[in-house]
């Protein structure tokens, strides 16, 4: 049972009035550290998501907290924190890239790491018409319409329409992030 279900019951005996509903709680630091942890046993894709701002330069973070959400119409979600400085470009771009990266491209999460500004310094990007930066070295694009843009805790949730996948879906995907490092998942 959830705790705001229990929260609404009212006990034996008692008036069956409106139901109260507590605040949403901080989680205690302990749980936030255990949910953190457990999470980090969950294998997770690594991708960039791209796109480029106000000003046609192009920007971009690492993500793992990723999922298809339909079929038709195509839609992917990605998860971004509300304190990175490249979340307002992305949820604010009316296209994005979302590279899922594989085993072998782990080099250009590094370039990532850098600050904001420079994480493009010497990523060659893809020639032609993308509205959004492809990384000419990533294995696998799904390029996106922004469709939606949710809440999620100190979270965004940003939903794009897949309007094209470039790439070779067989032979790309597989870098994971696991236990806080990279890990491979490989097919013959």
């Amino acid at each position: 049972m959830s705790s705001t279900l229990l929260a609404s019951q009212s006990p034996p005996g008692t008036s069956t009035g409106a139901p109260t509903h507590a605040p949403p709680a901080t989680p205690a630091p302990d749980l936030s550290e255990a949910f953190r942890a457990a999470m980090s046993a969950l294998a997770a894709p690594v991708t960039l998501v791209t796109c480029y701002d106000d000003l046609g330069r192009p920007r971009g973070l690492t993500a793992s907290a990723v999922s298809s959400l339909s079929l038709t119409p195509p839609l992917f979600l990605v998860c971004l924190d509300r304190n990175s400085r490249t979340h307002d470009t992305l949820t604010g771009a009316e296209e994005f890239a979302v590279h899922l990266l594989g085993p072998g491209e782990e080099h250009l999460v590094t370039r990532f790491m850098r600050p904001a500004e420079h994480r493009f310094d010497g990523v060659p990007l893809a020639a032609g018409s993308h509205r959004a930066p492809v990384i000419r070295d990533a294995s696998l694009t799904l390029h996106c319409v922004r469709h939606d843009v949710l809440e999620g805790g100190d979270h965004t949730i940003l939903v794009g329409r897949v309007t094209a996948v470039g790439g070779e879906p067989a032979h790309s995907g597989g870098l994971l992030w696991h236990r806080r490092g990279f890990a491979h998942a490989r097919r013959p």
